[in-house]
């Protein structure tokens, strides 16, 4: 009798299968897109670094960023670790297909975060070796996570073309990010170095935007389920809307670098935000029609969430420690980026 009791009054696992791995892929997504935006423009800042006139420059730029580039990389730990833990068998299949450029992206994760510390700490004359290698690390970082998101798009696949597209996704990730960082930049310093990243940013710009357009059209074309749900109707219609906010983005993104000289050379910062907030919306679209365009499979007509995902007992365990510990990482970057918010001095707030 207790053991009837007992059953009725305990959840049935079998039925929370159907939501938990959605629950843990929206965890996951939002872990990778927190990533993108918030590791990204430190990332950015860090590609830019060689481009700066002076070390009082560096200084600065290194200190835009200092109270929270450690932390944003937080997020990219969780993600994988849901992927890990929730996903395992997605998990051997992707980073089973990645294991060069994800073994690269942790050498220059580590190559970066070793820089950064040795930088402030080095002699004189050994400054300029540390400040290259934060450069190489957040720029083969870059590369390494756009060459793995091409490799995804297109379902992993080996031949030459597929290697070019995901080169070139790294390529136009990098100058993602370093739209991202300078725009950091813009909002974060003043004077010369201000209208240097608004420089930077232009020159960013538009293969940004190549490489948002080569993903659009890449992903239907690898998959014709894929093509069906962006092009059959009435989807082409309710769609539409997500390429052309991108492109007005764009443009908005164009304009504000252009009137931006103007108004800094008269100490004036109306708009400096701008150029970042509209990146980040450009960055939010583009990882909105991705998710549309892939969505419930983990690998491009392979393993679906559900295919890939833990027993009901493990994620349902797994689930009660990521509701404590997601709103920790939430809390404690929003009052990271709350306490230390402002224009960046050299080493300095």
């Amino acid at each position: 009798m207790l053991e009837s009791t007992a059953m009725l009054t305990m959840p049935d696992l079998t039925q929370q299968a159907g939501w938990l791995p959605l629950v843990f892929a929206l965890v996951m997504a939002l872990a990778m897109l927190a990533y993108v935006i918030l590791d990204g423009y430190d990332l950015g800042v860090g590609v830019l670094l060689r481009r700066a006139d002076n070390e009082a420059q560096k200084d600065t730029m290194i200190a835009s960023i200092g109270p929270f580039w450690d932390a944003n990389e937080t997020w990219l730990v969780l993600g994988v670790g849901v992927l890990l833990v929730a996903f395992p068998l997605a998990h051997g299949v992707i980073l089973g297909a990645l294991y060069l450029p994800v073994a690269l992206m942790l050498i220059s994760l580590t190559l970066r975060g070793v820089a950064f510390d040795f930088r402030v700490k080095a002699r004189a004359q050994h400054k300029p070796r540390w400040d290259f290698a934060f450069h190489a690390g957040s720029l083969l970082a870059g590369f390494s996570q756009g060459f793995m998101l091409g490799a995804w798009v297109t379902g992993f696949a080996n031949d030459w073309g597929s290697q070019i597209f995901s080169a070139l996704i790294g390529l136009c990730l990098v100058a993602a990010y370093c739209l991202l960082g300078a725009g950091w930049l813009i909002m974060k310093t003043e004077g010369t170095l201000q209208l240097k990243a608004v420089r930077w940013a232009q020159g960013s710009l538009w293969l940004t935007a190549a490489g948002i357009a080569a993903i659009s059209l890449a992903t239907p074309w690898v998959s014709q389920r894929i093509f069906e749900k962006w092009f059959s109707f009435p989807n082409v219609v309710m769609l539409l809307p997500i390429p052309v906010m991108t492109v007005a983005l764009f443009v908005v993104i164009a304009r504000s670098l252009k009137r931006l000289p103007t108004r800094l050379a008269q100490n004036n910062q109306y708009g400096a935000a701008v150029p970042f907030a509209s990146t980040v919306g450009v960055f939010l679209l583009a990882f909105y029609g991705l998710a549309y365009s892939l969505f419930p499979w983990l690998v491009v007509d392979r393993l679906t969430l559900w295919d890939a995902a833990s027993s009901p007992e493990a994620l349902l365990v797994i689930f009660y420690g990521v509701v404590v510990v997601l709103p920790v990482i939430i809390g404690y970057t929003v009052f990271a980026y709350r306490v230390f918010w402002g224009k960046s001095t050299a080493l300095q707030y």
